[in-house]
């Protein structure tokens, strides 16, 4: 019998990812993963698995590394391009195909590139499978015999079955064609699809990140720009505007003052909404605003908090028995429609909301209170868990008694990059800067005794 670690090497809390040019996702490792997570899967049924990617130019490479490698495990393919992560899982899940693969790095730049899995339910693989599919990763590969590989072909039509798929999402009787609207795609896997909804659900739509050429993805653009949306709303007075991450599976929000609007006023404008089926709670995650936290209890529903990361948001999800939940960089879950993050589906809810009440986004919002936040990002590229140094822990404690209830502090690592993440939550913005500058010099104290 296979003895199979738990220990992670190579699955991170949102697949495989990392540098092309540092050789850290290379197209030899991609082969050997295709392979590898064909040998799993073979085990599992006959059926296809879906292969879909972004926009970014590694994504050739990949995508013929990824078919290769399936083949050579007897797994037939069917490849559908750039698509949004989210509609790869929606396909993976109606097609009945055993799994979807995504080719991506989300809202990386271009030269990141990784692998995202989804189970045959549209959902990500449970950790044993994946814990699996690193045990075949470090065994030889071995190519089954000839008459029995994979055979391989595109599934032509698959936008325009996501853009359906989106569009009935939201009651059929709704016309946008009073709003203008800022779609910005960043230059990612929402760039053929996005425009398209939301034109023909009749708004007036002004496109920005809809060119990628391979190079420019988030770059930029997206939700990881959003001052340039902030700037494109107010200069064309749009309703709002719409900005989606590089695969589509998460988005902020700008309302007609250029306001942007994070996952956390997200979450909270389709919590008020949908009161009624949440079965009594939303989920967050430990850097949701304490300002979500209390108006979602004004609601008189519960908040429970993740760890960061949309797997936890679902694990805890389906804990408690709940459908809403989402993080504050804005991949909002609702089970009720989807069965992962959709950030397509996300604007169509708010853009609902908004044309049922009567209300623009800042009046949805008002009544969210948020306290001032600050988020540091401190470089830190080795395997130890600094966060758990006893000097870090004690200066955290410290901080946390100053802060006392009104303040939190979270310090963990980056599930996705090689950094440290400080947040510092108060109701002083001085006093939260200063406590942020004092951890950030307290880590790369400690950091730089390690090394």
């Amino acid at each position: 019998m296979n003895k199979i670690s738990n220990t992670r090497k190579y699955f991170g809390t949102d697949g495989i990812r990392g540098s092309v040019d540092n050789g850290e996702i290379s197209a030899e490792f991609v082969l050997k993963l295709g392979w590898a997570a064909g040998q799993v899967l073979a085990k599992q049924g006959n059926g296809p698995v879906l292969v879909g990617k972004d926009t970014r130019i590694s994504g050739y490479m990949f995508e013929s590394a990824l078919e290769a490698g399936l083949s050579a495990a007897g797994v037939d393919v069917r490849l559908l391009g750039p698509m949004p992560t989210p509609g790869i899982a929606f396909l993976t899940k109606s097609t009945r195909a055993q799994a979807g693969i995504v080719i991506s790095a989300s809202h990386n730049l271009f030269h990141d590139n990784g692998i995202k899995f989804f189970s045959s339910d549209g959902t990500k693989l449970p950790d044993n499978v994946e814990l699996e599919i690193e045990y075949y990763i470090n065994q030889s590969m071995q190519p089954v015999a000839s008459q029995h590989l994979g055979k391989a072909r595109r599934i032509t039509d698959a936008p325009r079955r996501y853009i359906e798929f989106c569009k009935s999402k939201i009651q059929s009787d709704l016309n946008f064609h009073k709003l203008r609207i800022i779609v910005d795609c960043a230059n990612g896997a929402t760039y053929h699809i996005a425009p398209k909804i939301f034109e023909e659900l009749g708004a007036e739509v002004i496109l920005h990140g809809t060119s990628p050429n391979g190079l420019n993805i988030n770059n930029e653009c997206g939700a990881t720009s959003p001052n340039v949306l902030r700037k494109l709303v107010k200069e064309s007075r749009a309703d709002m505007g719409i900005a989606f991450d590089g695969d589509g599976d998460r988005l902020i929000i700008a309302d007609h003052q250029g306001e942007i609007l994070d996952g956390d006023d997200i979450l909270y404008i389709i919590a008020r909404s949908q009161i009624k089926k949440l079965n009594g709670g939303v989920v967050g995650t430990v850097m949701s605003n304490l300002g979500l936290e209390n108006a979602i209890n004004d609601l008189e529903l519960d908040f429970f908090r993740a760890a960061v990361g949309d797997r936890y948001v679902m694990e805890l999800l389906l804990k408690k028995n709940l459908i809403l939940g989402g993080e504050t960089s804005g991949h909002i879950i609702n089970l009720d429609l989807t069965t992962t993050g959709d950030g397509i589906i996300t604007a169509l809810q708010v853009l609902e909301t908004m044309l049922i009440t009567g209300k623009n986004l800042s009046e949805l919002t008002k009544s969210i209170k948020k306290f001032p936040q600050l988020i540091r990002n401190i470089k830190f590229d080795t395997n130890i868990d600094i966060t758990q140094n006893k000097e870090i822990v004690n200066a955290v404690d410290e901080a946390q008694l100053i802060l006392g209830n009104t303040g939190r502090i979270v310090l963990r690592p980056s599930g996705t990059e090689s950094l440290i993440r400080v947040m510092v939550e108060g109701e002083s913005q001085g006093q939260i800067e200063n406590i942020a500058d004092e951890l950030v010099n307290k880590v790369n104290h400690v950091a730089m005794k390690l090394h």
